[in-house]
């Protein structure tokens, strides 16, 4: 064989692009996962403080009018 013959090698594919989008999937995923938690896990106390703060509101107006 001469030296100008190439011998093509087959090429592996490069799946950087892939393993970087895929990390990304997952990180959003798991970041979407806690918060969704920690709005149901607060639910209550923001019930609560809705409540209290209609109930100031409402002793406000009644202070006005009397």
């Amino acid at each position: 064989m001469t030296e100008n013959t190439m011998i093509e090698e087959p090429k592996e594919k490069d799946y950087f692009v892939l393993y970087i989008g895929l990390t990304a999937a997952v990180l959003i995923g798991v970041l979407l996962a806690v918060k969704s938690s920690e709005s149901d896990k607060f639910a209550p106390i923001k019930a609560q403080l809705v409540e209290e703060r209609n109930l100031m509101d409402i002793r406000v107006i009644k202070q006005d009018y009397e």
